[in-house]
């Protein structure tokens, strides 16, 4: 074997860089299937091929200049993506507890790092401030659960302005210390510089923006015109002997109003970051860290007991004292904790800066020690946030005990099909044609997605004809019919493109067998559809022609009814039994009944009902003996993270398949809220798998254990 050692660390910058976007393409994916979160990823990532892992790539100039570009990135679109809106509109409420959120971990971590880790004056301030900011991890949570505008999300976000903001001002004040000479006039005059700036960059970046944006609506000349403003804020505050951290965060700050979150610009800003900037820097922090410290001593688990320690209880501490103030419930205290106790992306900051300053005697302000605990820390904060925020969201959710409503004036109904089946594209049709509702009388959309491939000319002839065809059945129920014929690389971007072009509000799916044979009840695309949408997907595989179906079996989960979209599909299958004239029978908990009894007898009192108790979705295999073949056996599921969503889901295909086969069946995903699955931030994953590494691991170890079994029985 030859020794691979002496070609190491690469040195070419083509296989650098290519190294480099290697582990930019696959860290989020394999950190996706281990659901550990992807900022801490890109990390460990770093470990790995840094000097002091498998020492692939040195940490040379060009991971610094990467690096620095990436961290001044991040405080520019934490700046960027504060709500300034929430924060003016709850202002006393939101100042205090950023300012209890800034103060009790500082008192506390200043308290236990001069008495427990024996630490100096200015590493424990330092190393203090690092516990008092927070990152908005979990906020796609908060939208997940339509709960942006409750009253603690406002005061958690707008806090995080001014804890940023306080924590990087102690961050530049002690970079600027270890800069400069300290006078008697030092303070005095550090006080007048720092205003300065301050002045300058509120007060004369906001007309020079202005001014720009209006006369220039070039994208590539707006974007590079936001990161000059960056760096040139960044500069003045390097210029007066601070750090370049404020002044990148401070330029986000102003510009907000200036780069709305879903323009074009924002897009482009979030894209350039998370692609290559952001994982540069956090990559290049991962080949500071020793992990040959984690074994040879206690050191630096203890350092990282402690930190993790100072920033849970701390937090929680403030959380407390802002509720105990303002007279508010624990589930709102539980919300703000949740949101405020995750550390990323100051933190980060504030340990590259710490660990790059020099002490007198030349050690470093924040040592190995620190450095590799504040991995730990950013992993065990993120995790623990995200559970947090999560519980804290179902129990809001629930406590308002508020079923969503629909009225037929306000339904934004517009049902696209996307077929390429010509055997089951009829039947999705007549599917969508008796969910319609008729007194709208609004048409349908069919799609037809073909690869861009050499195949393209034909299979778009193929999808004009199936296109023709639908317009014709369709036509034969009086229902207008928008087709497109569209070209993509990737068929469900392509659906998802045209779902938004077309302002869709559901789409009705065939379900497609395999290869095989074996029904790919969620397969790729449908799971690519409902992680990426949040609006109704219906999953249809009808054996039968529609006029024969006798009767519709809908097995409802509990808490179904806290979902947004819960009378929205409700309304779709009451339709199609008024249409098909056949009985109604609903599965599920006594509570969710009485709601669908209630709706069915107001609504639709003329479709025939029957209720039956199903007190375990466990219970759903043994429905299968009252299915028959002229039935049409509905399962209305979730999508992981919202209220009725249970584990037993995650064995849905297998039991669809082991208990279903052969039967006329459909899955519905009803609306959720928000567009979570399309945000795009540094510290939230940017790829999600249904299935993680542990359940591949688990059915593993179940298969080979009963191949044992069977080998020795």
């Amino acid at each position: 074997m030859p020794n691979l050692t002496q070609y190491l660390p690469i040195t070419s910058p083509t296989m650098t860089f290519f190294v480099m976007l290697c582990i930019i393409l696959f860290a989020p994916i394999v950190m996706g299937k281990l659901r550990i979160p992807h900022i801490v990823g890109m990390v460990l990532a770093g470990v790995a091929v840094g000097p002091h892992g498998f020492n692939i790539l040195a940490n040379d100039r060009s991971m610094v200049i990467f690096g620095h570009v990436g961290l001044f990135y991040i405080m520019l679109l934490a700046g960027l993506e504060m709500n300034m809106g929430n924060f003016r509109k709850n202002r006393v409420r939101t100042f205090t507890h950023g300012i209890m959120a800034f103060i009790v971990p500082m008192a506390m971590g200043f308290a236990i790092n001069k008495s427990v880790l024996n630490y100096g004056f200015i590493t424990s301030v330092l190393l203090a401030s690092m516990y008092a900011s927070h990152t908005l991890i979990a906020y796609p949570t908060v939208l997940r659960y339509g709960l942006s505008g409750q009253r603690s999300v406002t005061i958690a976000v707008g806090a995080t302005a001014i804890t940023d903001t306080l924590t990087l001002l102690v961050l530049a004040i002690v970079g600027g210390i270890f800069k400069g000479e300290i006078t008697g006039g030092y303070w005095l005059l550090l006080f007048l510089k720092i205003a300065a700036v301050f002045a300058v960059i509120i007060y004369l970046f906001p007309p020079v923006a202005r001014y720009f944006f209006r006369r220039y609506d070039d994208n590539v000349a707006q974007f590079i015109f936001v990161l000059a403003m960056t760096f040139l804020g960044a500069a003045l505050m390097e210029l007066i002997g601070m750090e370049g951290l404020l002044g990148a965060f401070l330029v986000g700050l102003v510009l907000n109003r200036y780069v709305p979150s879903v323009s074009p610009l924002m897009n482009n800003l979030e894209f350039v970051g998370n692609a290559l900037f952001i994982p540069y820097f956090l990559v290049s922090v991962g080949m500071m860290v020793n992990v040959n410290l984690l074994f040879s001593g206690l050191g630096t688990l203890q350092v990282a007991a402690v930190m993790i320690a100072v920033a849970l209880v701390s937090k929680w501490v403030a959380s407390l004292a802002t509720q105990k103030i303002f007279g508010m419930k624990a589930v709102e205290r539980e919300m703000i904790y949740g949101l405020s106790n995750a550390q990323a992306g100051a933190t980060l900051a504030a340990v590259l800066v710490g660990y790059n300053l020099l002490l007198p005697n030349g050690d470093r302000v924040l040592n190995d020690d620190v450095l590799n605990g504040t991995i730990i820390l950013i992993l065990v904060t993120c995790v623990f946030s995200s559970f947090t925020t999560e519980r804290a969201a179902k129990s809001i959710v629930l406590r308002n005990r508020t079923a969503p409503t629909t009225t037929e004036e306000g339904d934004d109904e517009k049902i696209m099909v996307p077929m390429r089946d010509p055997a089951t594209a009829e039947t999705l049709i007549s599917m969508a044609v008796m969910m319609r509702n008729k007194k709208l009388n609004r048409g349908l959309v069919a799609l037809n997605v073909v690869y861009d491939d050499n195949n393209r000319l034909g299979n778009q002839e193929r999808g004009r004809r199936l296109m023709e065809r639908i317009t014709k059945v369709a036509s034969y129920s009086d229902v207008r019919v928008q087709t497109q014929v569209r070209i993509a690389t990737n068929i469900t971007n392509g659906i998802k493109h045209a779902f938004k072009e077309f302002n869709a509000s559901e789409i009705i799916l065939g379900m497609y067998s395999s290869l095989n044979g074996t029904p790919k009840y969620l397969g790729e695309l449908a799971q690519s559809l409902y992680n990426g949408l949040s609006r109704q997907i219906m999953l249809l595989k009808c054996i039968q022609p529609l006029n024969t179906l006798r009767r519709i079996e809908v097995a409802v989960p509990s808490k179904a009814e806290f979902e947004p979209g819960f009378y929205r599909w409700l309304e779709r299958l009451a339709r199609l039994a008024s249409n098909l004239e056949c009985r109604m029978q609903f599965h599920g908990r006594n509570e969710t009944m009485s709601l669908i009894a209630e709706y069915m007898q107001n609504r639709h009192p003329g479709v025939r009902t029957q209720y039956t108790p199903m007190a375990h979705w466990n219970e759903l295999p043994q429905l299968s003996a009252g299915i028959a073949d002229d039935h049409l056996f509905v399962v209305v599921t979730a999508r992981k993270g919202t209220v009725s969503y249970k584990a037993a889901l995650e064995h849905l295909p297998e039991e669809l398949a082991q208990h279903f086969s052969g039967k006329n069946l459909m899955i519905i995903y009803p609306d959720q809220h928000g567009v979570a699955g399309n945000m795009m931030t540094y510290a939230a994953p940017q790829t999600h798998d249904e299935r993680s590494a542990y359940d591949v691991l688990k059915e593993w170890l179940e298969r080979t254990l009963r191949k044992y079994k069977k080998q020795f029985s």
